[in-house]
């Protein structure tokens, strides 16, 4: 096994999911000066911020479609370039509408990256390190949230101007992911769907080793055959349950509030709690991005050895007890910057072990080989619309019912959440995906 090169692919390919992570952070320290050079009302802000979410709903919704008639490499060279037009055109605009035009292009790149790049991975890596490989997809996401909170906070001391070279230093990885995408090899998969199995195999030897190409192409060919599942299947009554459960998992990790610190948290300490400098405020999501990435590798070490549903229920929890102490805080006049930002941690350290990983973990688990990517589709675009749902409404929350009780509700939320995987989620650690199948 040339598991050198086999890593060289994978990190190549991960550099998506770096600049997804990158792309929907920095709007995180831009919307500070943003908001003030172009005189943005509560909606304005909404709409600059859910702008990117938009795309990627749309670019996740096309993703699938396209790279089965594409292949895998040719869309991810799209994606590429589609994030170094949005980087680009995000850092230049003088009006509102110029700005959110270049977000939803980043939006797409985000959208088809966030389907592709697992996938990609999953399917060229050998079964030995398959595992491992993936979660550097995950691993770089949150890598690329906690880079652009990093870059958000150097280039705030540049004065008002600031915000344009957040977004326009994301081009320079967007560049350099175009021109190592150009020496990776198609995916075996796509290459053996199309009848190029020569193709595959010379692939499948390289990353793996002779010996196993063979048995590799065998079980490739075997897959395929078994995936002829229908989208009307999926909503026949046996699996009615296991996509309800996805499609709430899916909805429930947005709808208990953690983009509104992802995206609004400079705004949070800025304008809510007060007294803060432009750069304090920014730097404070540097700490909220390093708890995030940190327990981002404590999940994947802790899930597969406590199993899904006490860790997700415990971090259920953890973010119930946080918001609502959250909430408290917002209380007091004025709201004390340091509790507030330990509340935050504890509430993005739960997020982090638990419904983060542990969401995307349980939806792949729970369907059958035939109809596992259409099934995941569907969870996935639910995920972005609720994401959309809660970023364009969070402002204008804030000030209807106060900081306070948009706090709340997310914590009654996450309450909701918590009884849900209590009383309904299967336990699926251990279980051969045949063993959960038959249990539908």
């Amino acid at each position: 096994m040339n598991a050198r090169y086999a890593y060289l692919i994978a990190a190549v390919a991960a550099v998506s999911g770096l600049l997804f992570g990158f792309d929907t952070a920095v709007i995180n320290g831009a919307l500070i000066f943003l908001r003030a050079e172009l005189r943005l009302t509560t909606q304005g802000t909404e709409l600059a911020t859910t702008s990117l979410l938009v795309g990627c709903a749309v670019g996740a919704a096309v993703a699938g479609w396209l790279t089965d008639r594409l292949g895998r490499k040719r869309i991810l060279i799209v994606s590429a370039l589609l994030f170094a037009v949005s980087a680009i055109g995000a850092a230049v605009p003088r009006q509102l509408s110029e700005f959110v035009a270049a977000r939803i292009v980043g939006g797409l790149a985000i959208g088809v990256a966030s389907v592709l790049a697992p996938l990609y991975i999953a399917e060229i890596a050998p079964r030995a390190i398959r595992g491992r490989l993936v979660s550097l997809n995950q691993m770089a996401i949150v890598t690329g949230i906690l880079l652009a909170y990093f870059v958000n906070w150097l280039l705030s001391f540049a004065g008002p101007s600031g915000w344009r070279y957040m977004f326009a230093s994301a081009a320079v990885p967007s560049i350099a992911f175009f021109f190592a995408l150009l020496f990776v090899p198609e995916s075996p998969r796509f290459l053996v769907e199309k009848g190029r199995e020569a193709e595959a195999l010379a692939v499948l030897t390289r990353v793996g080793g002779a010996l196993a190409a063979g048995a590799e192409l065998r079980e490739i060919r075997d897959t395929i055959a078994q995936e002829a599942g229908t989208l009307r299947e999926l909503f026949q009554k046996r699996l009615r349950k296991p996509l309800g459960i996805a499609v709430f998992l899916a909805v429930f990790q947005q709808i208990t509030g953690i983009n509104t610190v992802i995206y609004y948290g400079s705004l949070i300490f800025k304008e809510q709690v007060g007294g803060q400098s432009d750069s304090s405020a920014i730097g404070a999501n540097v700490i909220i991005g390093s708890v995030n990435f940190l327990m981002t590798l404590v999940a994947l070490w802790v899930i597969d050895r406590l199993g899904r549903r006490p860790l997700m229920m415990l971090a259920s929890a953890g973010m119930a007890i946080a918001l609502f102490l959250l909430g408290l805080a917002f209380r007091l006049q004025p709201p004390p910057a340091l509790m507030i930002l330990v509340v935050i941690l504890l509430y993005v350290a739960s997020f982090g072990v638990g419904l983060g990983p542990g969401v995307w973990v349980v939806i792949s688990e729970l369907f059958p080989t035939r109809i596992r990517g259409r099934a995941m589709s569907i969870a996935t675009l639910c995920l972005w619309l609720a994401c959309i749902l809660i970023t364009y409404t969070f402002l204008t929350l804030v000030e209807t019912i106060g900081s306070a009780g948009a706090f709340w509700l997310y914590a009654a939320m996450s309450v909701v959440n918590f009884l849900f995987i209590w009383r309904v989620m299967p336990e699926t650690k251990g279980r051969s995906l045949e063993e959960i199948e038959r249990s539908w």
